[in-house]
């Protein structure tokens, strides 16, 4: 599925099933809540953190699904064409980092 797809497919849903779309100053809010939902998870598999018990049963997969929905909620709402702005970013990133990286010694392998 395109970034594309993915918009198309979520603005259907949201106008045959989820009725509208929330505001996007509350869809901002749930994009927030998902992200730290999301960091949750990462700082208790990755980090130092420990799961309590109800979070045994968090799916990293789910949450991160879960930010790119209200993501795509946003775009949907603003105009932004997700495929188009990431092409965009990665010219951007691409221009700006294209040394910039290779040289830093605190990514290479000998750390």
């Amino acid at each position: 599925m395109t970034l594309e797809q993915a918009q198309a497919e979520v603005d259907h849903w949201i106008k045959t099933i989820g009725v509208r779309y929330f505001n996007e100053l509350t869809n901002t809010a749930i994009l927030m809540e998902e992200v730290g939902e999301l960091a949750r998870i990462m700082a208790r598999t990755y980090g130092e953190q420990s799961f309590k018990a109800g979070d045994k049963e968090s799916d990293i997969s789910d949450e991160m699904a879960d930010v790119l929905w209200v993501l795509i909620c946003l775009a949907n709402q603003t105009g932004v064409n997700l495929t188009e702005a990431f092409k965009k970013n990665m010219d951007k990133k691409t221009k700006r980092d294209k040394d910039r990286h290779q040289g830093n010694e605190k990514l290479s392998d000998g750390k």
